[in-house]
């Protein structure tokens, strides 16, 4: 797999993977769309419909959403910490869409990720109740399967420790925290690199503040229905 030919195409992708595995709000529960605008897909195009594999994956980040958004949002102990796993498939288009906003381009197939979501219910509890708090996540890894038009799928592995400050139950600030990478030789050089860089001056980190808001606030009203008074 080449992907030494577009490298940032494959890095902007593992940094939209994080982003959207580690806030759930890859929970982008959205059906694909034609029509998307902006780096979130649209739900407005329900003509197209989910595969059976996708709609399964949908109803298994609910489980795992609604859990986390009634930590944030009941802000009561009771229910232990969280752990679940979270699968998240992105089309080529969807894909090309995301990457796009980055200026570069997605030369290859599907994506599919993987993680496994440890949260402690007393931080989130702390991060809506204190004037300020610093959420220090634990380290979690991504497992990514992109696959190809015309060589078999290749697998990237990437490790991050996200680190959140909120204020007042909003998240103010967020760096992503990048760790080991894996991935074939051609394409771990240029993700290295980057990843550091990002760690560095946080350019990819940034979207994480209005994610988390937006999961805290929207998301978790998609939800509510799963969470309230439990």
């Amino acid at each position: 797999m080449d992907i030494s030919i577009r490298p940032y195409a494959a890095i902007a992708a593992a940094a939209f993977c994080a982003v959207a595995l580690i806030t759930p709000v890859l929970a982008g529960d959205a059906t694909p769309g034609k029509d998307d605008t902006d780096s979130k897909v649209s739900v407005s195009t329900p003509d197209i419909a989910l595969t059976p594999e996708e709609k399964a994956e949908k109803e298994g980040r609910r489980a795992c959403k609604a859990d986390i958004c009634g930590a944030f949002r009941n802000k009561r102990e009771a229910g232990g910490d969280i752990a679940c796993t979270v699968v998240k498939s992105w089309r080529k288009e969807q894909l090309s869409k995301l990457v796009g906003k980055m200026k570069v381009s997605w030369p290859y197939g599907p994506v599919r990720c993987t993680s496994d979501v440890k949260l402690k219910r007393a931080d989130l509890i702390k991060a809506m109740t204190e004037d300020k708090f610093e959420l220090q996540l634990d380290q979690h890894s991504v497992v990514c399967k992109v696959d190809q038009d015309k060589d078999a799928p290749t697998d990237i592995t990437f490790d991050f420790s996200p680190k959140v400050s909120f204020e007042k139950g909003k998240a103010t600030k967020a760096k992503i925290n990048w760790g080991k990478v894996t991935a074939p030789t051609l394409v771990k050089g240029a993700l290295w690199t980057a990843t550091a860089a990002d760690n560095t001056v946080n350019v990819l980190s940034s979207t994480l503040v209005d994610d988390i808001n937006d999961f805290i606030g929207k998301k978790c009203d998609e939800v509510k229905e799963d969470w309230a008074d439990k």
